[in-house]
């Protein structure tokens, strides 16, 4: 018993022992033959203190590698010794620091514009890297040949020798593997994506040089489409003769409810006004990427205004598309005007499309009898249309669209019971998102239409103000011939779900029936929120005209709620 005693209190203590020296840290001391500088031992980045000796000498041996890295090339571990319980010194031979490599290449392997972004001096037969740089330069001259379907392709530097003090001459080797192009899609997790999409909206192509970097761009322009969201990046799967690459989508709910309710004063009674609108996107709901818009406006003046659009992209999976339209806009009992159009569209490219097609006019004059300086008539017009758009994304929840411009063209004939003439409308739209950092963005957008005609009738000039064109003004409140207007806000985000932003709108716009000139000013502050219900946009602007002074009763509150389902 006594001996079982004494076996069971020594292996407490040995145990005891144990712990304690293994708790004890270990720390690495490095000499080499000469003394090493403070900055490259910092550059170093190696831990002070080991929790065994295992580890320690695991640093201790890829150490030598970093200072090959660094230019030492003849750099190795000679001895790694301990000091005493708690320390050990590394001894290395450091050698003679090369700072420049002179790389000899054969001009069929690699293009001269390509060599300017991995060095700075580059001729026909060479090029200089500085040591330290020299696994990145090959790293990012090995992804070049990747990017251009060679997805085995390797590059090494061989012959390596002395050229002189600080400098190391070596030839670039390539290694070519066999060039690969995409031999078939696959889409896995929605079996039903209109796989025209992947062709002519990502610019994913059967034929194309495989590129693993191209793909994830265009994974994410898939991801932009917002009826459909990307689970991972795609893969590829490399047969001896083929390659098929899989993307992995799935299906997200598009359809869109926005609803606006505007506050104001009426200039007249001075009572409380209310205006504002409904629209509905139904997107996506037959798999085909059909798109179905409904919407309609009221600003609490008898002013209203339908609209119904209908899109069918990528017919019979080919670059055209078809799209229809129909508008019903109606002031109070002045006049009542449709628009009624029709278009074939054409993807150019991923981020661009154009398209052609006609358009016509019908509006009817509501009065009973004249109103002097009121200029309505009965009108019809027929027009051809055509037009040219350009949209970039980004990644941003809050602000998807990081630019986007379209011009659109009008050319045709307006018809009065009296006269029929000529007339041209010309309209275009630009917007850009400065992004300064993470948190704050600037925005400008600028929207200019013109309608060339020898003369003019109130019921066919554009209508513009309120929170779609300059904030601060009811919704369509002011007519035009031309007009011109400048949207700014600068963006402060909180987070990815709530930010503010300035108001500071200016327009200008000229009326030929009243030969009238104006500016226009808008200032104001505003608050966008991300919630599960919907993107909440309020908007507080004072708008005024150059010949009209300031008051609060200028002031217009917007507020809109985009509700996705």
């Amino acid at each position: 018993m006594k001996q079982f005693l004494r076996l069971f209190l020594y292996l407490n203590i040995y145990t005891a022992f144990l712990q304690i020296a293994n708790a004890q840290n270990l720390n690495l001391i490095i000499e080499a033959e000469t003394t090493i500088p403070q900055s490259l031992l910092d550059s170093l980045e190696h831990p002070k203190s080991f929790a065994n000796y295992l580890s320690l000498k695991k640093v201790a041996d890829t150490l030598a590698y970093q200072l090959q890295k660094k230019g030492y090339i003849e750099s190795e571990l000679r001895t790694l010794d301990k000091k005493n319980d708690s320390s050990y010194i590394a001894t290395y031979f450091l050698g003679n620091r090369y700072l420049y490599i002179k790389v000899f290449y054969q001009a069929t392997d690699f293009k001269k514009s390509e060599l300017f972004r991995v060095a700075q001096e580059v001729t026909d037969e060479y090029f200089i890297l500085r040591v330290e740089n020299v696994e990145t330069a090959l790293l990012k001259l090995n992804s070049f040949k990747a990017e251009n379907g060679n997805a085995f392709a390797k590059v090494r530097l061989d012959e390596i020798t002395k050229l002189s003090a600080n400098t190391l001459e070596a030839q670039l080797i390539l290694v070519s593997g066999a060039e690969r192009t995409i031999d078939s899609l696959v889409v896995k997790g929605y079996d039903k994506f209109p796989k025209s999409y992947l062709k002519y909206y990502a610019g994913v192509r059967v034929g194309r040089k495989f590129s693993q970097k191209k793909l994830i761009a265009q994974n994410d322009v898939l991801n932009n489409l917002g009826f459909v969201s990307t689970i991972k990046a795609p893969e590829a799967l490399f047969r001896k003769k083929t390659t098929a690459v899989y993307f992995y989508l799935k299906k997200q709910n598009n359809n869109l409810f926005d609803g606006i309710l505007g506050f104001s004063t009426n200039e007249e009674t001075r009572n409380l006004a209310f205006n504002g609108y409904i629209n509905l996107e139904l997107n996506n709901n037959l798999n085909f990427g059909e798109q179905l818009v409904v919407n309609y406006k009221a600003d609490g003046n008898e002013q209203q205004n339908f609209r119904v659009k209908a899109t069918m992209p990528y017919l019979f999976k080919s670059p055209f598309g078809l799209g229809a339209e129909l508008k019903i806009f109606k002031r109070d009992s002045s006049f009542v005007t449709t628009e009624q159009q029709a278009r074939i569209t054409y993807q150019i490219t991923p981020t661009s499309h154009s398209y052609i097609g006609y358009k016509g006019y019908e509006s009817s004059n509501l009065l009973d009898a004249a109103i002097g300086g009121i200029a309505i008539e009965d009108y019809t017009s027929r027009n051809i249309i055509a037009g040219i758009a350009y949209k970039k994304q980004q990644r941003n929840n809050l602000f998807p669209v990081k630019s986007y411009l379209s011009i659109d063209a009008e050319v045709g004939s307006r018809e009065l019971k009296s006269a029929k003439e000529g007339q041209e409308r010309f309209s275009a739209l630009l917007h850009h998102i400065f992004n300064l950092n993470f948190k704050n963005s600037v925005f400008l957008q600028n929207s200019t239409s013109v309608l060339l005609s020898d003369t003019f009738i109130t019921n066919e000039l554009f209508r513009f103000g309120g929170i779609t064109s300059i904030r601060g003004f009811d919704e369509n409140s002011i007519d035009a011939s031309f007009f011109s207007v400048l949207n700014t806000e600068y963006r402060y985000a909180f987070n990815a779900s709530i930010y503010i932003h300035s108001i500071i709108d200016v327009g200008y716009f000229e009326n030929q029936i009243f030969l009238q000139k104006e500016k226009l000013y808008s200032f104001g502050i505003g608050l966008g929120l991300q919630s599960k219900a919907g993107l909440l946009k309020l908007n507080i602007a004072n708008g005024n005209s150059e010949t009209q002074d300031f008051g609060l009763s200028n002031t217009k509150i917007h507020i809109s709620l985009t509700s996705r389902f």
